[in-house]
């Protein structure tokens, strides 16, 4: 298994890989431009998990100058437990740190026990003092 960070030719990929899991949820953003995207205004923050040339993991990171997010962990079930995930984000985690920021966020669905053992497992904190709340901008702002 080989930890790298994630590069435009491999949004495709990450795309259908994140895509094939219950516990992610793509959105209108999870295109090939907007990753890419993204990717330009955070680079060297995501991260892919190879085994073989095939991605067994990724996770995509960035930040906004004073909070760091991690969106869309996800480890195939066939290499679960061999440490891929917290890999990523300890690379992750690291290079926020590197680009200088001391606090990071992570969303995980309600429905996702999997996903919520994972990050209690690294001693992530949930926080029951705030929601959430999301409003879909849509228009070329008429």
């Amino acid at each position: 298994m080989h930890v790298r960070q994630m590069v435009f030719e491999d949004v495709e990929a990450a795309l259908a890989f994140w895509g094939s899991f219950d516990g992610v949820q793509l959105n209108e953003g999870d295109t090939l431009a907007g990753i890419a995207a993204f990717l330009e205004r955070n680079p060297g923050i995501s991260f892919v998990a190879t085994a073989g040339g095939q991605t067994v993991g990724a996770v995509l990171a960035g930040h906004d100058g004073r909070r760091g997010f991690l969106y869309h962990l996800a480890v195939d079930a066939a290499h679960r437990g061999q440490g891929i995930g917290r890999a990523l984000v300890r690379e992750a985690v690291r290079a926020l740190r590197a680009a200088g920021i001391r606090k990071c966020h992570v969303m995980v669905f309600r429905n996702n026990p999997s996903g919520t053992a994972f990050w209690n497992h690294l001693a992530w904190r949930k926080r029951d003092d705030i929601d959430l709340h999301t409003l879909a901008i849509e228009g070329s702002g008429d």
